[in-house]
């Protein structure tokens, strides 16, 4: 290791026994100290040779620069599986259709859920979530030396607890990019195992690692906040505080990029949005990601057409990278039905006039952006007067040092100022409530705006929104909720989670990423006579029927109800085999009495719940 890298180097003596964890639990080699105290196993930073090509954050600066000539958005298909060899020969199907087309893909390889978790306080989370939601850390490594990354830069997927870990395997096994963020956002204050302030703190690890090796960020995440029914402000806000982390960590504006959905509900609300973020942020590049929270059908031909519209939304509003769906509603697509969607996405980006649409209306909206981002920030930030746009540059973030932002940032979040209804991190305020209004727009509900924050700048909804009283509790019986296994998508069981607390059940929530035992045994110590798990990563097969044994072992399976939800199987072509032994069998081989998967009625929940505890 010859050149001088000193944050990258403080960071690995400091964390060196989670860096010995994370090689044990993923078997990969991974940097050391030697006997003089000198680290080994470092690669040089970017630009470096890897398996014949030269890789480098700055390979992606280069395509996200060529959309904007060409107003073309680059490709930025997702796609992943369990080994390289799995990986490399579905990719080809969409290397292959780039090849077609004429085109360079930014591929993001989605990764296996278990890097999401310190590797050093959850090892046993690892171990029981082997093998499931894409490549694994090793895999990473044997997928280039196939061949992956040499024409198409790649990146991956490093958010959670640990993110500078995977991002250093990651640039040793020679990946262009990752993706850290959201790295303060609320929605997720840790993956299951640390609190909010841990996350930011890892998160400004890992943008010390990239910048100081030049690797593409995706730095943070509008798209996040969106998925969870927070506002398009309130993401502008929590991106702009990720990217003064950028800024104080060195980070170059040319390796950062910030993800984005449009929901192509509201063509013009789309612009504003985009407009909105590429006048207000500091980083260079916008990937746009079709807002998938809005039931597309599970057809993979007619699905195409769902997402058309958010592709032009992207084209005409200047995206550097577009992530191609397919097959959304089913799991992991196969490379075949991504090929398929690149080729239609294409289409439509060659098919769609480029224009630059001024409307009053877009303008409008977007100032509401922009005006509720800055009245976050300026609370967030403890400003005695309002900030400005022109005010947000990398002088006013280098005012700071990293520790005092950071302590700003967490405050926020335990405070209410950085809120969203579905908040994913258990230390965090929640209070805000919001409204899809019939253009698009998410809003807040009267009265239910961000704690802390000039209410004259939030954008309120003008519909007739019913906020639902706290229902008391009329029923008997207690029922606990928890997703199993390394799955922090805790989306759907919390509605489920409000449907039955408004039906009159105490429910005992443990939110994401449990182990199935713990499951079980919180429901003995409670007395509950109705548990219900989820896993969206396939994993449900294995991890249900321990919840099962578990309630066995403590003699109490015959006094409980057990359901389970999510997604048995994580890829396309095996999700119909498991539904149609649902349908054919019924669920006992997954050791449940009762199974509902995505799509399934909140009322038909709560009723077969109302039935099965009054027998």
């Amino acid at each position: 290791m010859t050149v001088k890298r000193p944050n990258t180097e403080r960071i690995i003596k400091e964390d060196m026994e989670r860096i010995k964890a994370y090689e044990k639990a993923f078997d990969v080699k991974m940097p050391y100290i030697d006997e003089k105290g000198i680290i080994q196993g470092l690669p040089e930073p970017y630009p470096r040779e890897v398996n014949g090509v030269m890789r480098s954050g700055y390979r992606l600066t280069e395509l996200g620069r060529k959309a904007k000539k060409d107003s073309i958005p680059i490709m930025n298909p997702i796609l992943g599986r369990n080994t390289a060899e799995e990986t490399y020969r579905e990719s080809k199907h969409m290397y292959d259709m780039a090849e077609k087309l004429g085109t360079t893909l930014f591929h993001f390889v989605h990764s296996e859920a278990t890097r999401h978790i310190d590797p050093l306080d959850g090892i046993e989370l690892i171990e029981q979530s082997r093998g499931k939601g894409g490549i694994t850390p090793l895999g990473e490594r044997e997928f280039v030396k196939l061949g992956g990354g040499s024409k198409h830069p790649m990146r991956i997927n490093a958010t959670g607890d640990t993110p500078h870990l995977s991002i250093l395997n990651s640039f040793i096994a020679g990946f262009d990019g990752t993706d850290i963020g959201p790295v303060i956002h609320v929605h997720f204050g840790g993956r299951g195992i640390h609190d909010y302030k841990t996350k930011v703190l890892n998160g400004f690890k890992a943008i010390q690692i990239c910048a100081e090796n030049n690797i593409f960020v995706q730095l943070d995440s509008h798209k996040h906040i969106n998925n969870i029914e927070g506002t398009d402000g309130m993401a502008l806000a929590m991106c702009l505080l990720a990217e003064g982390l950028a800024v104080l960590g060195g980070l170059d504006r040319a390796l950062s990029c910030i993800q984005m959905n449009v929901a192509g509900i509201n063509l013009m609300a789309d612009l504003a949005l985009m407009k909105a973020f590429r006048e207000m942020i500091w980083s260079e590049f916008i990937v746009v990601v079709p807002e998938t929270f809005q039931n597309p059908p599970a057809d993979l031909t007619v699905e195409q057409a769902h997402f058309a519209r958010m592709a032009i939304s992207a084209k005409l509003g200047g995206a550097n990278f577009y992530r191609p769906k397919a097959a959304e509603s089913v799991g992991i697509p196969t490379g075949e039905s991504m090929a398929k969607a690149i080729w239609a996405t294409m289409n439509v980006f060659e098919n769609t006039y480029k224009i630059d649409i001024h409307d009053e209306y877009i303008t409008q909206r977007k100032n509401e952006i922009k005006q509720e981002a800055l009245a976050v920030l300026t609370a967030a930030l403890g400003e005695s007067t309002m900030l400005k746009p022109e005010q947000i540059t990398e002088d006013f973030w280098k005012r700071y040092n990293p520790e005092e932002l950071i302590e700003l940032i967490v405050k926020a979040g335990k405070s209410g100022i950085l809120d969203t209804p579905r908040a994913g991190g258990w230390d965090l305020k929640r209070f805000v409530k919001t409204h899809r209004d019939p253009d698009g727009i998410r809003r807040y509900v009267p009265g239910y705006t961000p704690l802390g924050v000039d209410k004259k700048y939030m954008p309120v909804t003008k519909e007739k929104v019913q906020v639902p009283k706290q229902v008391p509790i009329t029923k008997k019986h207690k029922v606990v909720l928890a997703t199993v296994g390394a799955d922090a998508h805790v989306v759907g069981i919390n509605q489920v989670r409000e449907a039955i607390q408004q039906a009159g059940y105490e429910v005992i929530f443990l939110r994401g990423m449990n182990l199935p035992e713990t499951v079980a045994e919180v429901a003995a110590e409670t007395k509950a006579s109705v548990v219900g798990v989820s896993n969206l990563l396939g994993l449900g097969i294995t991890l249900f029927p321990r919840v099962n044994q578990r309630l066995q072992e403590l003699g109490i399976r015959d006094d409980v109800v057990l359901m389970a939800g999510g997604r048995i199987a994580e890829k396309e072509e095996d999700h119909k085999e498991y539904e149609d032994k649902i349908k054919n069998e019924g669920p006992g081989f997954l050791g449940v009495d009762g199974f509902f998967g995505p799509g399934s009625k909140l009322d038909d929940i709560v009723a077969w719940i109302d039935e099965k505890t009054q027998k």
